[in-house]
């Protein structure tokens, strides 16, 4: 059960370290919107953010309330550590607005200094505008990082799962690699390597899987479609593993056939990009540094204008439709890396005239002198 992946002691020291940071925000009252952060707090996996859901999270401990859909009622009952589980709709037409309303009533938490998450997903835009007049004066500043910045950091229960999730993408990759064949579609492949992560105990996952061969190489995101791979074909794939919802994520070039010197002269400068910013990442490091350092080697190699991709983000646990967390490696990431940070490095090249594009992608462990990689899988161009 989802609420028994960590210990008590555990939930009690992030609802602790998330009061703390509504202290500094000086606020009262936190609604929680973000399913990921719903989840950081008591444990859910129900998927009641399809529709208007919140978390009730006060400053002072109390009781713990969320509002969701009536059908996600008995799992979150059964699977939470909510002490309050409000549905609605469901059986019969409802608005999930008046409910939220009566629930401020019924726990007298009208008149609080009050922080509203809005992320780039889960809440409707007209929810939000009522949400916003239902408040007024009470809603005091937009806490959608609050609980993400804390949870960059990663504990050591979080980091074995996240070693999880990173053996069996490396499973998934030797599919990847024993799949790959001409005649065979790049719809076949996806689905061996789909086979292999759900039989080795992955979630489903948080992001379709991107697998784009031939021309389609230069696109950046693409779903694997009824293409038949031929020989010849340059291609490059991106797919996250999740242990109860930890996500890691791995991209890999690869060339059927032997490839061409255009080919390898893209693919190296990739690779040396993305080398040059794991070089860069350790504790204390501004996020920036990195970011740059990726940048270089690529403008260099005459392929900044391709550079059409950020050069990396923070992961953790993840729902659809992204496993991106709040840290954005790039030019104006104001984030200093710490150690217990999970970083994505992947600062590819796309869009070339000629059909081409490169990814390769390593999630990264922060570490006070350096980083660890997590994943075994070689960097080089794999030529099946």
């Amino acid at each position: 059960m989802s609420k028994h992946f960590f210990s008590k002691e555990e939930f009690a020291d992030r609802h602790r370290k998330v009061r703390e940071a509504m202290e500094v925000a000086e606020i009262d009252l936190l609604l929680v919107i973000a399913p990921v952060h719903i989840n950081y707090l008591i444990g859910a996996t129900a998927k009641g953010y399809q529709e208007f859901q919140v978390l009730l999270f006060p400053l002072e401990p109390g009781p713990l309330v969320i509002q969701s859909r009536l059908p996600e009622v008995p799992m979150l009952t059964a699977d939470s550590h909510a002490d309050e589980v409000r549905g609605w709709g469901g059986r019969e037409p409802e608005d999930p607005i008046e409910v939220f309303d009566d629930i401020l009533s019924e726990h007298a938490y009208k008149g609080l200094r009050t922080g509203l998450e809005v992320p780039l997903y889960y809440l409707h835009p007209h929810d939000y505008q009522r949400l916003a007049d239902l408040l007024g004066h009470d809603l005091v500043i937009d806490a959608t990082s609050l609980i993400g910045d804390i949870k960059l950091v990663k504990s050591a229960a979080e980091i074995e799962y996240v070693r999880r999730a990173a053996a069996m993408l490396d499973r998934g990759m030797e599919t990847c690699c024993s799949s790959v064949a001409p005649g065979r579609s790049e719809r076949a492949v996806s689905a061996d390597i789909h086979h292999t992560l759900l039989a080795a105990g992955s979630d489903i996952p948080s992001s379709p899987m991107n697998l784009l061969s031939g021309k389609r190489s230069a696109f950046a995101h693409g779903e694997p479609t009824d293409r038949v791979l031929e020989s010849g074909d340059f291609m490059h794939i991106q797919f996250g593993a999740h242990y109860r919802r930890y996500c890691v994520t791995i991209g890999r070039q690869l060339c059927l056939g032997e490839p061409t010197q255009r080919m390898r002269d893209v693919y190296q400068a990739v690779r040396d990009a993305g080398d040059a910013c794991m070089n860069e990442v350790r504790a204390g490091v501004s996020a920036t540094v990195p970011h740059h350092a990726a940048k270089k080697v690529i403008t260099d190699a005459g392929l900044d204008a391709y550079r059409l991709h950020m050069t990396g983000y923070a992961v953790g646990a993840a729902f659809p439709p992204s496993w991106i967390e709040p840290l954005v490696i790039d030019a104006d990431c104001e984030y200093t890396l710490e150690t217990g940070m999970v970083i994505a490095v992947e600062p590819p090249v796309f869009g070339l005239e000629d059909g081409l594009g490169a990814r390769l992608v390593d999630n990264v462990i922060v570490t006070d002198t350096g980083c660890e990689r997590l994943t075994r899988t070689t960097r080089d161009l794999i030529v099946i």
